[in-house]
């Protein structure tokens, strides 16, 4: 302490009661901050989330069941998963466990074949693609299994693509790739399918 300065005496309580004061000023704000980011974060994400589950699990209830599950173990975990370098495509990953657990649980496999919306995607963009190769009826039959044999990655980007509609960069940020790394998936399917299907690529616009 410089000479000729006066100590300042402190008054213990008053230290006590002030450093208590600071620390009970809003002792939830942290936790509220917390679950405004994960609503933010779900707002954007649910119907996706919803629209991927249903196309896997066939019905309506229990997609609501699966997406709540990733929802309850996204909460749970938080702040953990706030520290991943890349939040979308952990809870990408997670959804895909839910879906996963629920399908093992219910002894099914991933009913894509019945989703009316997977119908009208195949007929009306990946068909388009071989239309003069065989009957659409025909084709649809041998390509929905065709899909279903794909490998992981270029499942998810042929559902995120061509069923659900969601652009290139939007399935970069959930399968966690690069842009080129979405067509080139999308390039290898189509080839893939072909060769399974034993028909001829067309040409075409991606």
């Amino acid at each position: 302490m410089p000479r000729n300065e006066t100590p300042v005496k402190l008054d213990p309580e008053r230290v006590v009661a002030g450093r208590a004061a600071v620390g009970t000023k809003d002792p939830g704000a942290p936790r509220r901050r917390l679950a405004l980011t994960f609503d933010a974060f779900d707002t954007h994400h649910h119907k996706l989330w919803l629209r991927y589950a249903h196309t896997q699990v066939g019905k309506q209830a229990a997609a609501e069941a699966v997406v709540d599950a990733t929802c309850a173990r996204l909460v749970r975990n938080w702040p953990h998963v706030l520290l991943q370098e890349s939040v979308p495509q952990y809870a990408w990953a997670i959804l895909k466990e839910e879906v996963a657990r629920w399908l093992d649980d219910h002894g099914k496999a991933p009913v894509l074949v019945d989703t009316a919306a997977f119908h009208s995607a195949v007929r009306k963009l990946l068909l388009h693609e071989m239309r003069d190769q065989f009957a659409v009826l025909e084709g649809e039959i041998g390509l929905y299994a065709a899909i279903a044999r794909l490998p992981e990655r270029q499942y998810d980007v042929v559902v995120l693509r061509y069923v659900l509609q969601v652009p290139d960069d939007g399935v970069a940020e959930y399968l966690g790739i690069e842009l080129a790394t979405v067509r080139s998936h999308v390039r290898h399917a189509r080839r893939r399918l072909a060769k399974d299907l034993q028909i001829r690529e067309t040409t075409g616009e991606e």
